[in-house]
């Protein structure tokens, strides 16, 4: 079988940069992922400082002279972790990130079940995508009834001076599933807010509508996926793909448990309420399209924007879906790749998105199959290879964008979903040290990341154990990261 661009020594698919440049970023990449590079404070202007802070002083650059691993003494190194029972007999492919040379191969070239770690393909076509600065909007439209439809051009800008009632309210989701229902101190980052969206409305000077309508006409398509499980909206893992979602369809913000399995209706009941709070009045709430612009529906004028709530920027949201290992954000993701490549904002046509994206960025795909973007489905397959070739994609230099699929890594016994692992003895090293995309399916558990090793030398790594999930699996997988980046091979 074709190698997928890696040779013995090398991944080929990578056109070496010089020496300095590499070393610079795989310094700056490996600092920052260890959480140790900072910056002096930043001064705002007209603000004068009660408290002299000291600059910061640079971390230093990783060596690039420094003594890369012997693939033999490695392969020594890890053949106890990785012939622990609770992994089945593994998969895994460890590279130098610098030069690309392969320290170890255990069949990564065969397509395997990747679950979670999937959420890196995705996260590398995000960025790939979109700008920096672009973000989700909700919108909000309102229908006047026809007889009223004079004041519609007052209400639409926010300059009606007396109560207007009647008409609709077209509620229309842009893809966005950490909008959110809270009302508290926000967070960072600042999610959208349906309180806001309600006192826009408010602020028009409606104080009722007839309907509310849910419109998650962006998305097209089943809303759940080849390979899911009967469960997995029970038992709160996703909730089915709308381009309207509310907490991500659960109960509350922040909630565990099951999630809602009509998502948009859910977000119409919740913004209701919202309205409702803010005194705007909704006797009814339904699913509908909202006409085409310029268009009127029975016995109403045509629609005006009237309110816009914006999620946190995509490099943001991406870091998020990786820290968390968001399933709904990664399937939204996906979809909006799609739309803005011109695909259908569906499972196929996220899947035709994201491969495409590898495919441009040169990573080798051969061999993939994919059902959807998340990693949920146990019908996906892609070879560990590339993976680890994505990885070391984002760390070398010429693709600036992919950063946030480094930061957003989980940080071995601080972030994420690694946050309460590696705080066992014999994994307690790798604290703060390995930094990798977890991944768990009924099929295999898997991780991949990066570490640096105690030559000084960053690692990229995959390895994806053919076993169901649990604290022994989880504990083995450490074990064998640990031993990794511990090695003086």
């Amino acid at each position: 079988m074709a190698r997928l661009g890696f040779t013995r020594r090398s991944l080929a698919h990578v056109t070496p940069a010089t020496p300095g440049r590499v070393s610079g970023l795989t310094a700056i990449a490996g600092a920052l992922l260890a959480g140790q590079l900072s910056v002096a404070p930043v001064q705002q202007p007209g603000v004068t400082p009660t408290v002299s802070r000291p600059a910061a002083v640079p971390l230093a650059a990783l060596d690039p002279a420094a003594r890369t691993a012997d693939p033999a003494a490695l392969d020594a190194r890890l053949a106890g972790p990785l012939a622990n029972p609770a992994l089945g007999n593994p998969a895994g492919l460890v590279v130098d990130a610098l030069t690309g040379a392969v320290l170890l191969d255990r069949r990564s070239d065969v397509p395997t079940a990747p679950a979670s770690t999937l959420k890196t393909v995705v996260a590398a076509a995000a960025l790939t995508t979109f700008s920096p600065r672009e973000t989700l909007t909700t919108r909000v439209f309102y229908s006047p009834p026809a007889t009223t439809a004079s004041t519609a051009a007052s209400t639409a800008a926010g300059t009606a001076t007396s109560a207007v009632s009647g008409g609709t309210l077209w509620l229309v989701g842009g893809g966005d599933p950490t909008l959110t229902a809270a009302t508290g101190p926000a967070g960072y980052p600042a999610f959208a807010r349906l309180a806001d969206l309600a006192t826009q409305v408010r602020n028009t000077g409606i104080t009722q509508v007839d309907h509310l309508v849910a419109d998650q006409a962006l998305f097209t398509g089943p809303s759940t996926g080849e390979g899911w499980r009967d469960s997995y909206v029970t038992d709160g893992n996703v909730t089915p793909v709308s381009a309207l979602e509310v907490d991500g369809g659960r109960a509350t913000a922040g909630a565990t448990g099951p999630r809602t399995a009509t998502p948009a209706m859910a977000a119409a009941n919740a913004f209701a309420a919202a309205l409702r709070r803010y005194g705007v009045q909704v006797s009814s709430t339904e699913i509908g399209v909202l006409p085409a612009a310029g268009a009127a529906s029975a016995g109403q004028a045509g629609a005006r924007q009237i309110a816009t709530v914006h999620s946190p920027p995509i490099p943001l949201l991406v870091e998020r879906m990786l820290t968390y290992s968001d399933n709904d954000l990664a399937e939204s993701l996906g979809r909006l790749v799609a739309h803005a490549r011109g695909l259908p904002a569906s499972f196929a046509g996220a899947v035709s998105a994201v491969l495409g994206v590898l495919h441009e960025l040169g990573v080798p795909t051969a061999g993939t199959y994919l059902a959807d973007t998340s990693g949920l489905s146990t019908a996906n397959r892609i070879p560990p290879a590339t993976l680890v070739a994505l990885l070391r994609t984002a760390v070398l230099p010429g693709h600036p964008a992919l950063r946030t699929l480094l930061t957003g890594l989980p940080v071995a016994g601080f972030s994420g979903t690694l946050n309460d692992r590696y705080d066992s003895a014999d994994a307690r090293a790798g604290a703060g040290a390995v930094r990798a995309k977890t991944g768990s399916l009924r099929i295999v558990t898997s991780l991949t990341g990066q570490v640096v090793d105690v030559n000084g030398r960053l690692l990229l790594f995959g390895f994806f154990a053919p076993v169901e999930e649990a604290g022994a699996t989880r504990d083995a997988l450490d074990r064998v990261a640990v031993a990794l980046a511990s090695c003086g091979c």
